[in-house]
């Protein structure tokens, strides 16, 4: 029997939707959770609080990014 690797947060589907669609979401969902660095102060403590809104736990600062991932600031353009 094959292990299912990377889907620990889709496991509340069990079979349903199929492998696919459980996979892709399992990927987002991971990516939106985790932490990432904050533009403001360098730290790693900025967490999603809706579908665009980040809040960093350290300085207090919300700012609007993607959807579910916060991007570098490009510089130089």
């Amino acid at each position: 029997m094959a292990t299912s690797k990377g889907i620990k947060s889709v496991k509340r589907f069990g079979s349903r939707y199929g492998r696919t669609v459980r996979h892709k979401f399992g990927k987002i969902e991971a990516q939106q959770r985790r932490a990432y660095k904050c533009p403001y102060c360098n730290k790693k403590a900025v967490k999603r609080i809706a579908i665009g809104i980040w809040q960093c736990k350290k300085c207090n600062v919300k700012f609007t990014d993607q959807a579910y991932t916060t991007t570098k600031k490009k510089e130089g353009y």
